[in-house]
């Protein structure tokens, strides 16, 4: 091979070097532009929210401890407390303490004048933290049925959707809302010498239809009670009185104001519990939030079943999978999950 065929070998290798190297290195910057804008954004491992990791949602039954150390090992810095037992309180703190992750909610199925509301409180005031209180319907009154045996699921079903129903029509709508916000009100007046505030939850039947927890606090404010929130859950976003995804980025106008905290899941019309990306909403729900310019926390829930860690791990990851989305359409490559086809019947 002559000097000059030498030379033109060694030219086209280094051009095709330059050129390999080269285009590693912009998908690299790609991919690596795009963990970055994802690292402080909304949807960022260090802005989510634990939520129902407690028993029965976790098969495996941890204790406090090793529930923290789940939490930590998967990365969630914040974690709202489902509470099921009042003899945990203290080591559920403890250990929320010891491994530097924040209490930033507890579910409150209280009234105000149910003594285990004020010990609750007490419980709180000792260890010195504040999570907000996540309120939804009071269960006075409800009346829904307790399995016995002798009703089948479908029966179940049919009967708590009539119990929804019958919530819906069995107080006039303006006197539903005084009385929702006095009881509020009282929840209000009885945390805040604590230091803790209150967030409605929507989670089914008139309370959780997002007009009529608008229409509350804006009775609220009336009794110049300003300081209420709201957290929104994609998992009650729809059932069979309503469904919020119709219209989302006009409810969302609505609501944005008073959300402190967004609960995202996969949403599927049949009520099976799916994982974010798998479902039919959640991509243009999410859409509308992130361009809408609000900030909160977003909590990922483990209502699911199984393992807890197991299945928090694959909502991080259907959480990833649409924030790279939602950022650079076709960029996040191979979708996580099969996407499920709904199968008809709501919960």
């Amino acid at each position: 091979m002559t000097s000059l065929n030498y030379k033109r070998l060694a030219t086209f290798s280094m051009v095709f070097l330059v050129f390999i190297v080269g285009g590693t290195r912009v998908r690299a910057e790609e991919a690596s532009r795009i963990g970055s804008e994802s690292a402080g954004g909304l949807w960022a491992h260090n802005n989510l929210v634990a939520w129902m990791v407690t028993p029965p949602w976790d098969a495996k039954a941890r204790g406090p401890e090793e529930r923290m150390q789940m939490l930590e090992k998967l990365g969630f810095r914040n974690y709202a407390f489902m509470p099921h037992d009042i003899l945990t309180y203290d080591a559920e703190i403890e250990s929320l303490r010891r491994h530097g992750i924040n209490l930033l909610a507890w579910r409150f199925y209280l009234d105000a004048d149910d003594p285990v509301a004020k010990a609750t409180l007490e419980t709180l005031k000792r260890h010195d933290v504040h999570p907000r209180l996540w309120v939804s319907q009071s269960l006075k009154g409800m009346n829904l049925p307790k399995p016995d045996g002798k009703m089948s699921a479908e029966e179940q079903h049919q009967l708590i959707l009539q119990r929804r129903r019958e919530d819906l029509t069995r107080i006039p709508q303006e006197l539903r809302v005084k009385q929702e916000a006095e009881r509020i009100n009282s929840l209000v007046k009885l945390a805040a010498p604590y230091g803790i505030k209150v967030a409605l939850y929507n989670h089914n039947g008139w309370f959780g239809m997002m007009d009529n927890q608008v229409a509350i606090i804006e009775r609220l404010k009336q009794l110049r009670v300003t300081d209420v929130g709201i957290v929104y859950n994609f998992s009650h976003a729809r059932d069979e009185l309503h469904d919020d995804t119709l219209n989302f980025p006009a409810l969302w106008k609505t609501i944005k104001p008073y959300v402190v905290t967004v609960n995202i899941t996969g949403m599927q019309t049949d009520g099976d519990l799916v994982y974010p990306s798998q479902g039919d909403s959640e991509f243009d729900m999410m859409r509308t939030i992130e361009r809408s310019g609000w900030r909160g926390h977003v909590g990922l829930i483990a209502e699911k079943g199984g393992d807890a860690e197991m299945t928090l791990r694959n909502y991080l990851v259907g959480l990833d999978w649409l924030a790279v989305e939602l950022k650079h359409p076709g960029a996040g490559g191979p979708h996580p999950f099969p996407v499920r086809e709904a199968s008809g019947r709501q919960n």
